[in-house]
């Protein structure tokens, strides 16, 4: 079967939708969790050594999956904030296996990195506000 472009920008859109869906959903209460929830979430940063400002890690952490998510489903800045939300799942993974959660539980975070890298490389395609690429 011979995939056409067609079909490639209709599987961006249902891979963006529903990833960006998600990721709004999941955002939503950390970017509303006000300085308390952006403090705790920015104390991940510690697995890299980095334990100044968690607040602002936590943060950037929270705006780079509620607001990546939303550009995500529409298309907008993808690549520079899948670079992002990919570094935010690759924190996400280092956390839990470093906290002895185990393969199992980083695994979500690890195939949501792959996914984001992989769509950097790949673009939103046709289906996207904003100017053609």
């Amino acid at each position: 079967m011979n995939t056409g472009r067609s079909e490639r920008d209709i599987g961006l859109l249902i891979l963006r939708l529903g990833i960006g869906v998600m990721f709004v959903y999941h955002g939503f209460s950390k970017i509303t969790g006000g300085y308390a929830q952006w403090h705790e979430l920015g104390k991940t940063m510690a697995v890299f050594g980095i334990t100044f400002l968690p607040a602002f890690w936590g943060f950037l952490s929270a705006f780079a999956e509620f607001f990546g998510g939303i550009l995500l489903v529409f298309g907008l800045f993808m690549r520079p904030f899948a670079v992002l939300m990919a570094i935010n799942m690759i924190v996400a993974a280092s956390m839990h296996l470093t906290k002895g959660d185990g393969l199992f539980i980083a695994s979500h975070a690890i195939e949501m990195a792959v996914v984001f890298v992989g769509l950097v490389f790949l673009g939103p395609g046709k289906f996207k506000l904003g100017k053609k690429e």
